[in-house]
Order: C-alpha cells, then sequence, then structure tokens
C-alpha cells in the first residue's frame, strides 16, 4: 500500500464516502505509520462495522465478519497472541483451504509479511472490524490463559512457599511467569476497555475482576501464580516498597503494551488474606475530546457553548466517582485551548495530557494540595483554571475569588444533583453574596451503558408489561410506545451493553435562583426553580435516550433518581 494512501482514505470518508457510509464528525486529520487507520476510526463517529465496510471497498478487499471468523479454522496457535493482538491480526484457513489474514489496517504490512513467513506462503488478506478481531482472539486464547503452570514454575512455587522471604518473593516476581501473567491481565484489561483491575486474595484463591463500562466483571486468573508474587510484581512496577504488608501504598506506573503506551495507579491495600491491589489504567492515546461524545442533548449543549464564551465566573461540575466528571472537564478544556488563552490545571492525578495546556498534580506530603495550587496560579497570569475538585473551605474561597477578579474557573464537587452544590458550597464557608456573583452553572451528571448496536431488540410496550414492571411507569412511559432493551452477543461479551453515555442536567443562574441563594434556600427548592426556568433534568435527558435506542429503562434507572 502507498504510505499516501491513508491520508487519501481519511478524505474519502471526509467526504461522505460518497456511497451511503457516514462521515466524520469533522475532516480526520491522521499521518501515516502504524496504528494509522486505528487512529483514524477513533476519530471519527463511525461504528467499527461501519469502517471496516469502507475499508474493504476503498482499498478492494473481501470483507468478512466476526461470525465468519469464528466458523473459520483459526491459525492463530502458529503465532504469539502479543503479535496478533498489537497488530489486530488474525490468521484462518479459508473455506477453500488458502491461508487468509483478518486485518484492520490494510496499510500496515508488517502483519502480512510475518504470516507470509510463518505459514510458508502466499496469505490472502481480508478486512475485518478491529472490535471483531479483537473478539476473535479473545475467544481463542481464553483457554490459553487459563492452562496449567509448566512443570518448572511448579518447584520454584513452592521453594517461594517454604522461604517466603523478601529475596525470594523479589525473584519470583521478576521470573518470566509472573512477569508473563501481569502482562497478560494487563493486555486482557486493554482489549475490554477495562478502566480498572481489582486483584484480590481470597480463602479460595486470588479473584480478579476488571470493571467494564462501570461493572465489574469476573476473569480467570492466572493458574500456578502464587498470589504475593503477583502483588509484589505489580509493586515493583508501581516502584513501591514489597517489604511492606502492613500499611496502604499508592504508586503510579508508564507501562508499554505493545504499540499502545498506558498510565497506571496503584493502590495497595492489606486485607485479611494478604494484599489486594487496584489498578487503574489511563491510556495516554484516548482519541480526540470532542463535545460529540459527551452525550449532551440539543439545548444543554447550546447552554455549554454559551458558558464557554463567558470570560469569567466559575462553572461546576458534579456527580459521584467514576461519573465521567474529568472527561467532561478535559473536553472543556480542549474547547478553550486556544493560543490566545493561558490555562492552568491541578488535579489528581493528571488523567488527560493536552497539549497547551499548563498541568499540574497535587502532591500533599511536600504540601503542593489543591489550595496551594490555586493560590499560586493566580500569579501565573491565566485566563482559565481548572480545580481538579473542592474539598475543603479554603480551596472554596480561593476559587470563588479567583472566579471574582477575571478568571474562568472550572472545578468539581460531590453531590448527587446540580441544585444541590450551591447549599454544598455555602456549607464550605462562601459567602452567598459572592457565591451568586461568580457562579456561572452548575453540570451534573451520570454515566449509562449504551445498547450494543449489533444485538439491542426494539419492541412495542403492552399494556401488561406498563402494569407489571413498575420501571415503565415511573419513566412516564406508555402503552404502544417502543423500547429497547439488551440482547448480548460476542461483540459486547453477552452484556447486551458496550460503551458509556453521560446524562446531564445544566443549572445556569436565573434572577430567581440568585434570590433563593440570598434566602439560603435549601436544594429542593432550587430545583424546582430550575426545573421551572426550563432545566432539563438527568432523569428527562436518560428517558431521551431511551426512546432514541441509546439505553435502556432500566439502566437508567439505575443511576438516577425519580424526583
Amino acid at each position: 500500500m502507498r504510505p499516501e494512501s491513508v491520508a487519501e482514505f481519511a478524505t474519502y470518508l471526509s467526504e461522505g464516502e460518497r456511497k451511503s457510509v457516514p462521515a466524520g464528525s469533522a475532516t480526520p486529520v491522521v499521518a501515516p505509520g502504524p496504528n494509522a487507520l486505528r487512529k483514524l476510526w477513533e476519530s471519527t463517529d463511525l461504528a467499527a462495522g461501519d469502517f471496516a465496510d469502507a475499508v474493504a471497498r476503498f482499498y478492494g478487499l473481501p470483507r468478512v465478519s466476526l461470525q465468519h471468523l469464528m466458523a473459520a479454522t483459526p491459525l492463530a496457535k502458529r503465532f504469539s497472541p502479543r503479535f496478533l493482538r498489537e497488530m489486530t491480526v488474525f490468521p484462518y484457513r479459508a473455506a477453500d483451504g488458502s491461508a487468509s489474514l483478518a486485518v484492520g489496517d490494510p496499510t500496515d504490512t508488517a502483519g502480512l509479511r510475518a504470516a507470509e513467513i510463518v505459514l510458508d506462503g502466499p496469505v490472502t488478506l481480508t478486512v475485518a472490524s478491529f472490535e471483531d478481531i479483537a473478539t476473535a482472539l479473545t475467544e481463542r486464547f481464553d483457554d490459553d490463559d487459563a492452562s496449567p503452570a509448566e512443570t518448572g514454575e511448579t518447584a520454584v512455587l513452592a521453594s517461594a512457599r517454604a522461604a517466603d522471604d523478601i529475596d525470594s518473593l523479589r525473584d519470583l516476581a521478576s521470573g518470566a511467569p509472573v512477569v508473563r501473567a501481569v502482562n497478560d491481565l494487563l493486555e486482557k484489561a486493554v482489549e475490554l476497555r477495562a478502566s480498572d483491575i481489582h486483584v484480590g486474595p481470597f480463602r479460595s484463591g486470588l479473584e480478579i475482576r476488571m470493571r467494564v463500562d462501570g461493572l465489574l466483571r469476573t476473569v480467570p486468573a492466572p493458574a500456578g501464580v502464587l498470589p504475593q508474587a503477583l502483588i509484589s510484581r505489580i509493586k515493583i512496577l508501581a516502584g513501591l516498597d514489597i517489604a511492606e504488608r502492613r500499611l496502604p501504598q499508592d504508586g503510579a506506573a508508564r507501562l508499554r503494551l505493545g504499540r499502545d503506551e498506558i498510565d497506571a495507579r496503584v493502590a495497595i491495600m492489606p486485607t485479611q488474606h494478604g494484599e489486594s491491589a487496584v489498578i487503574r489504567l489511563l491510556p495516554k492515546d484516548r482519541g480526540l475530546l470532542s463535545i460529540d461524545k459527551l452525550g449532551l442533548g440539543a439545548t444543554d449543549r447550546a447552554t455549554l457553548v454559551r458558558l464557554l464564551a463567558l470570560p469569567h465566573g466559575m462553572i461546576v461540575v458534579t456527580g459521584p466517582t467514576g461519573s465521567g466528571k474529568t472527561t467532561t472537564l478535559a473536553t472543556i478544556l480542549s474547547i478553550l485551548n486556544e493560543p490566545t488563552r493561558k490555562i492552568l490545571t491541578i488535579e489528581d492525578p493528571v488523567e488527560y495530557e493536552i497539549r497547551g495546556i499548563y498541568q499540574s498534580q497535587v502532591k500533599p506530603a511536600i504540601g503542593l494540595t489543591f489550595a496551594a495550587a490555586l493560590r499560586a496560579f493566580v500569579r501565573q497570569d491565566p485566563d482559565v483554571i481548572m480545580v481538579g475538585e473542592v474539598r475543603d473551605p479554603e480551596t472554596a474561597h480561593i476559587a470563588v475569588h479567583a472566579a471574582l477578579t477575571g478568571h474562568l474557573v472550572l472545578t468539581t464537587l460531590h453531590t448527587d444533583t446540580a441544585a444541590a452544590a450551591v447549599p454544598r458550597l455555602l456549607d464550605l464557608g462562601v459567602e452567598g453574596f459572592l457565591l451568586k456573583s461568580t457562579l456561572r452553572a452548575v453540570i451534573a451528571q451520570r454515566l449509562v451503558r449504551q445498547l450494543c448496536d449489533r444485538c439491542k431488540t426494539a419492541r412495542p410496550l403492552t399494556t401488561a408489561d406498563i402494569d407489571t414492571d413498575p420501571r415503565y411507569a415511573a419513566l412516564g412511559f406508555a402503552a404502544g410506545e417502543t423500547v429497547y432493551e439488551p440482547c448480548g452477543c460476542e461483540r459486547c461479551g453477552g452484556a447486551g451493553y458496550r460503551g458509556r453515555i453521560g446524562v446531564f442536567e445544566i443549572l445556569t443562574l436565573s434572577d430567581q435562583i440568585r434570590e433563593l441563594i440570598d434566602r439560603q434556600a435549601g436544594s429542593t427548592a432550587l430545583d424546582k426553580a430550575a426545573v421551572a426556568a426550563g432545566m432539563t433534568t438527568m432523569l428527562d435527558d436518560g428517558i431521551a435516550k431511551c426512546r432514541s435506542g441509546m439505553t435502556s429503562p432500566a439502566e437508567v434507572l439505575r443511576v438516577t433518581t425519580v424526583r
């Protein structure tokens, strides 16, 4: 393939492909090189299948589906699993007996050349979606992940159990079986798009779970690997003390898995049966931060765009841990990120690295707290300041005064609703007259799982459904309306959901709300006033997403409350 063909294909997509394939949200820009087409796909709004269809048509190659890959005779055992996952290729035997290679990116010819060498002959190139190839590889190698340990490893484990000293544990944690087990866990997490890996010892053995789309999912634990050795390997990666087993420890690591670079935050906690570890994965390349991908409705999106045009004031994003606040703030910062603005952030930790923005991470051990950083920021001549979280009265006071003196301040709070942020700031000691002068809006959000596009089912509601299932009545559905429900397939791992999207409510300060702040009214009165002024609640936003087929009623009720 010619190197410039990647750029030509990007132009091809941006023009709508002229054959009913939807165009990306903007003209994609991509440089030829490793993972070029994957990065191009991540920068568009195309589904994986639609993108693969376009690739097959543009490059004139046969298109194969996941069902075809699963039914074919695999040739994957002759290759390294890591190589196949890094290259995103799947070798198989076609119906006519010839060797074939399913690829997501036909411009990366390294996989084809390697396949021809390993299979000792010509190989036919076909196109499959990146997701289908990853699913097929996961299915084929699951048995290998749970295979027994090699005979040589058993003796090493036995000696480690007998000695159980630090030197033996350090040697075992640095050995190939344990290193391979940890690497396989990390690769599995990347394949599943997991945000966290939970490793914990119990009386019955080691349990490993991964948080996928907000919910934990159990995965097979590495066989024949001592739990202490696995935890010690994780500690070594994070630069922690493997000799300390009595106290919690926190660390960080930058890992390279194939062609992907990942930041990991590691938290170790002593438990009854040994130490447990939680690894939070923060991929360095998360694709483009776009307001289109947040899931804002038309009204809320227009409100947010208007708010970002304000020269100063404070915008607060609220929600529990794991509700997508950091992603929303990073998207806002990417919109505001222009050469004419100086933007400073203080975060814990820095999850999104954005070129052109000065980002700092809190270090309480040396006195670099949110309040200390914010106090220093106002002397750095910034236009926009982002504070990861307002946790104490000192940070709240400095943030409000920074907004009062001509800066646009972005921050987060942990409250259930947008209206509850106002009394929370008052409880932190912010004066009412300052709050109503500086606060511009509060954005509350939750994340709901998106229904899998490949297997979701639509059905009309009947009167019996309304009578027997109170969820539909609670959300205001009536008989005859169409609802979409999860089904489950290979692509979504049988869950019926794949990916998440936000549900939002944006409270802007009207004159009536300012008067309520003066009277120190509660969150209920503020909420009623905001709804009367036209605010769309998170529940209403979720119901709209149900009706459009993006999620299910059960999922909306899982993360929101009926007011």
